[in-house]
């Protein structure tokens, strides 16, 4: 069955797709989204920023909101539970030209939610509200949340969150499947998604968890009825996934990469880090983001033990360019 929201729209924004890509701390930086930019994701976004950090003018955290043209439309994240400086912090990602600005409610961590920040806001719903109220207050862009199911299994509250979200005047929210207690950990639980969307009059929902391949994303549309997927972890060493997702909502079958196509992009990475890191930097990076390509070989264990002994970026890219990779 084919999608019939595309383009889509939420506040004074509209975005070439529902397909979107998460941001993930560590993980979604400047060559990440370099890379996702070639597929077109929808919006895509930049790492987590924190509000206090934000509204001082941290330079490292300035750093993390490092954009290019092509990488639009693109959103900012802030993260922390203060009302007062929550509407300063969303004005400064306005100022720095993002198309949306999301509070997260969402982030499990612990030296996140120590604060009550992150997922811990899901303990206090009403709190959520004001600092969506503020932001709100103080943009002109769209304003969006982030949440979990809950904070466990007894406390339960995306849907109570999806309305008072709604009356502070957020324009979407993302509804990850899990509890802030399961983490990353087991299977993350659609109907939550479902149950948001049928509580939702005018807030767009957009469903988030265990969107590792196109057609997960599908059943997540068909089952759930969101308005748009957040694809997270399912976009680390697939930045294409959006047209493969797009393929499979038109009827279409994903296209076929190989793991040498896998190999290729890998290198076209690498060669991005390069140019936005020091040596030292991308030696260590290359430690993760080198796996996430590999992973469909039946070498992946072994590629990975080579690549976090590499000490050069030449050694990088020939183990790279010659390790021999068959489908796994």
């Amino acid at each position: 069955m084919k999608r019939k929201s595309l383009p889509f729209t939420f506040g004074t924004k509209t975005f070439p797709n529902p397909i979107f890509y998460a941001p993930l701390a560590g993980c979604s930086d400047f060559p990440f989204r370099q890379m996702s930019a070639k597929y077109h994701p929808g919006l895509m976004f930049c790492e987590m920023v924190k509000m206090d950090a934000l509204v001082r003018y941290d330079q490292n955290t300035l750093h993390l909101l490092d954009y290019q043209k092509d990488m639009r439309s693109i959103g900012g994240q802030i993260c922390g539970n203060n009302p007062k400086i929550a509407g300063k912090a969303a004005k400064i990602i306005e100022e720095l030209g993002f198309d949306v600005v999301d509070l997260n409610c969402g982030c499990p961590v612990d030296k996140v939610t120590k604060d009550g920040s992150g997922s811990g806001m899901l303990k206090d719903p009403e709190l959520i509200g004001e600092v969506l109220a503020s932001m709100v207050a103080a943009v002109s862009i769209p304003v969006t949340v982030k949440i979990r199911a809950g904070w466990d299994e007894e406390q339960i509250n995306a849907p109570l969150i999806t309305q008072i979200a709604e009356k502070a005047g957020a324009k979407a929210i993302t509804v990850h499947g899990r509890t802030r207690q399961q983490a990353y950990r087991g299977v993350a639980k659609w109907d939550h998604i479902k149950t948001c969307k049928q509580v939702a009059n005018e807030i767009k929902v957009i469903g988030n968890g265990d969107l590792f391949d196109a057609p997960a994303a599908k059943r997540m549309f068909d089952e759930t009825g969101c308005d748009a997927v957040l694809v997270s972890r399912g976009t680390m060493g697939q930045p294409w996934i959006v047209e493969d997702i797009l393929r499979v909502l038109e009827g279409l079958p994903p296209i076929k990469r190989t793991t040498e196509d896998c190999r290729q992009a890998l290198l076209e990475h690498l060669q991005l880090m390069t140019q936005y890191y020091s040596q030292r930097q991308t030696i260590l990076n290359m430690r993760k983001v080198g796996c996430w390509y590999i992973k469909k070989s039946a070498q992946t264990r072994s590629f990975r033990g080579l690549i976090s002994k590499a000490a050069s970026l030449e050694e990088i890219r020939d183990l790279i360019s010659e390790f021999p990779l068959s489908e796994g």
